[in-house]
């Protein structure tokens, strides 16, 4: 219902600037992309799966296009943006849909295709900008999914404001979500774990509001702040602090701290403060990370479930690492071999050990071990066009065990 709201305005929005005389700033500054994204992901369960698939398979093509206006003249300007998602089932094998790629249907089977149509109304004052629509967010505390096909969606306005020297103040509410693999809208909902590695109950609500700042204290210190509210699930604080720092010749140190505190609304049963901690010593092409995450209080950390990213250190590529009382630490290592003559070309692999929590009442420990091998073609016909392997090996004492694959290929062509 609330988003129905919120499209119908956008909708209004968009009539009125097509009302609107021609605005040079309106045309010159739009642009029109389309992005490609071809997805393969093989999910080998290396244990008995409670759902008793052995494995999960899907493969898949798709197209995100993309429309941003610029904005009308005057003291307040008004504008518009599109994003048009298209998802075509190339092979799903019988039985192994559920990679979260594609649409399952009703009798279990992957869509041939699906699609959706995203508008998001918009007016700018000063450095000021509101948006009523659909959001890609990007925010600490509603990190949108975009690891599949397409990307999730969010659906409810917002104001960002950079009039400030220095500061970036954000605010706004959601009020409905579009998953990676479907076409609708849904209520937003919460997970997170119970003591013993269950779940705690959600409620399913249209209302998850958030305010937060940024402010770049130097060109080297940066301090975030957030809070926000789930309804009837959990509110929850975020504080971020990142500083670099330039060493002896060719090497940097890189340091952040992630600090979460989340209680419960409703009596959802949610207790919960995560301090995460990463250094990075950086040499020339070479990045080596070491980080550790904390976890104390009766529940794991919440965040918005259907897929959606808690911005946490210990959030990898299979799983999250967010049981209740979990402690992790993790080794991450980049390179970029651009600095050994082969431009385009990067490696990322991490370690992370997580333990410190129980599953049924018995200590449990997990591990995983991820590899993204990435390559963008740097000249001739193919030029940026980008390649990657992504990896996964994740084993733990109380769970089921995994091992992974994806593929992907993407290009984006930008008309304007």
């Amino acid at each position: 219902m609330f988003a129905g709201k919120y499209t119908s305005l956008a909708v209004a929005v968009a009539m009125g600037c097509a009302a609107l005389p021609a605005s040079a700033q309106f045309i010159d500054d739009s642009s029109l992309s389309l992005e490609t994204r071809n997805f393969y992901m093989n999910r080998d369960w290396r244990d008995n799966h409670p759902s008793g698939k052995h494995k999960l398979e899907d493969w898949g093509q798709g197209f995100m296009l993309r429309f941003n206006s610029g904005y009308t003249e005057g003291p307040v300007g008004f504008g518009l943006d599109a994003m048009g998602l298209l998802g075509i089932k190339l092979d799903s094998g019988g039985g192994t849909s559920g990679t979260g790629a594609l649409l399952v249907q009703d009798d279990g089977k992957a869509a041939d295709e699906f699609s959706s149509l995203a508008l998001t109304a918009k007016a700018r004052a000063g450095q000021t900008v509101l948006t009523v629509g659909a959001h890609e967010s990007l925010l600490p505390l509603s990190f949108r999914n975009d690891t599949r096909l397409l990307p999730q969606t969010f659906d409810g306005a917002q104001l960002v404001s950079k009039d400030l020297e220095r500061l970036t103040l954000t605010a706004g509410q959601f009020r409905s979500t579009r998953l990676r693999d479907s076409t609708n809208r849904e209520d937003l909902t919460m997970f997170a774990f119970a003591p013993g590695g269950g779940l705690l109950p959600s409620k399913p609500v249209d209302r998850f509001s958030y305010a937060g700042a940024t402010w770049d204290a130097t060109d080297r210190l940066r301090a975030t702040y957030y809070w926000a509210e789930l309804k009837d699930n959990y509110n929850q604080q975020y504080l971020n602090l990142i500083h670099t720092q330039p060493l002896a010749e060719d090497w940097r140190l890189k340091s952040e701290v992630r600090y979460f505190h989340s209680r419960e609304e409703g009596n959802s049963g949610v207790d919960n403060r995560t301090l995460g901690s990463m250094f990075t010593l950086g040499y020339k092409a070479h990045n080596l990370s070491l980080s550790y995450q904390n976890q104390s209080g009766r529940s794991g950390m919440p965040f918005l479930g259907g897929g959606t990213d808690p911005w946490a250190f210990a959030t990898v590529t299979y799983h999250h690492f967010l049981y209740a009382g979990e402690d992790t630490w993790q080794l991450r290592y980049d390179l970029n071999f651009a600095d050994y003559g082969l431009p385009g070309l990067t490696l990322m692999t991490r370690f992370l050990r997580g333990d410190n929590f129980q599953i049924g009442g018995s200590d449990a420990s997990e591990r995983e071990f991820n590899t993204d091998i990435t390559y963008v073609v740097q000249n001739g016909t193919f030029k940026d066009v980008w390649l990657r392997w992504r990896n996964v090996h994740y084993r733990g004492s109380h769970t089921v065990d995994n091992d992974e694959n994806r593929l992907m290929v993407g290009y984006t062509f930008k008309f304007w």
